[in-house]
């Protein structure tokens, strides 16, 4: 990247940062009923619209993910090759959502037209040949045809696992796995003063990933530890290989927890179960993301900090308004987010600064 685009990009990044979310913006938000949320976030005419609350929940999540990618597409202009590849490599999960919904499908039969409502609506470089696929036979046939395009790996190695297994759980496990070892493979082929922040960044991820997959494999599906470690990718950061290889072999939520390395331990000294593991692991991953947000000097990790950061409030307001949408009482909406893993105040713009 040249010093022009690398200055325009970091500018960028540090203006986009104000419609990030705080704690206190994030705490007013708990409060607001749902038509009061929906009119600041200009999504009345969602709730208001004549539908199920389920279409409703999936035309508002559609409209904050749209939100999402018009950031990335602003983000990646200034960048080069390498650097907006990865960013649309983390952004393609959205992809894989879909691609899950297919093969779901596939599997049991569903009505087309119904799948087809719980498509995401994707940009050119992120969609699927959604037609294309719709007209394969079976699970092993969309597969095939998925390995002619930008996720061939990723299909043939999923398909070899159903073709061994047939399972689809052991399916879609190798579809998560296999996105995030190509996350760790473009992160780790960057050079220079780019390398180390993004190496931070997909660690933060990826030990917040690998952490609930140990638990939930190891203590809710019962795997052993040979099957668990299986299914894991290696942090560049806290959870790397030989680490994982230690931790799957405990034998109980505590004990596991107990013999995290710092600061992860000290994070999930009292948690007791998965809902609260999960939420001081994703405080972890947002401090972290934070810090590389505010102290580095990458443009290109600045702007994936960002963009993961985006994402968190995003998932927040799409909380909030599915839990008013389906009429669930306020507590238990509250209970399902947790502002305290939003950052410092930043300000307001857009989405933020509506709510």
């Amino acid at each position: 990247m040249s010093a022009a685009a690398h200055a325009y990009l970091n500018t960028r990044v540090s203006v986009m940062s104000a419609r990030l979310l705080n704690p206190d913006r994030a705490n007013a938000l708990l409060g607001l009923a749902l038509p009061e949320l929906a009119e600041r976030l200009g999504l009345q005419s969602v709730i208001e619209d004549q539908l199920s609350a389920h279409a409703k929940a999936r035309a508002v999540e559609q409209a904050l993910m749209q939100t999402l990618l018009a950031d990335v597409a602003v983000l990646i202009r200034p960048m080069n090759p390498a650097e907006r590849a990865l960013l649309l490599s983390w952004a393609r999960r959205y992809a894989l959502f879909n691609l899950k919904t297919l093969i779901r499908g596939k599997l049991y039969h569903l009505d087309p037209g119904e799948i087809r409502k719980d498509l995401y609506d994707l940009p050119p470089g992120l969609r699927l040949a959604r037609d294309e696929l719709f007209r394969t036979e079976n699970v092993l046939e969309l597969l095939r045809v998925l390995e002619r395009g930008p996720f061939s790996l990723l299909a043939r190695q999923a398909r070899e696992v159903y073709e061994q297994k047939r399972e689809p759980f052991a399916l879609e496990a190798a579809i998560d796995q296999q996105y995030y070892n190509d996350l760790v493979r473009q992160t780790m082929r960057f050079q220079g003063a780019s390398l180390q922040p993004l190496r931070r960044l997909m660690g933060a991820l990826l030990d917040r990933v690998d952490l609930m997959w140990m638990l939930r494999f190891r203590f809710a599906y019962g795997f052993s530890p040979s099957e668990t470690f299986y299914q894991l990718v290696p942090s560049p950061r806290l959870l790397h290989r030989e680490r994982l290889l230690a931790l799957v072999n405990h034998e109980n939520l505590r004990q596991l927890l107990d013999a995290l390395p710092e600061p992860l331990a000290a994070r999930m000294a009292d948690a007791g179960d998965l809902l609260e593991v999960q939420r001081r692991a994703v405080a972890h991953q947002a401090e972290e993301t934070r810090h590389i947000l505010t102290q580095s000097a990458s443009g290109v990790a600045r702007a994936l900090a960002y963009l993961m950061l985006r994402e968190m409030d995003l998932m927040l307001l799409f909380a909030l308004l599915q839990g008013g949408l389906l009429g669930l009482p306020p507590d238990v909406i509250k209970s399902a987010v947790d502002p305290h893993a939003f950052g410092a105040a930043n300000g307001g713009g857009a989405l933020a600064a509506a709510a």
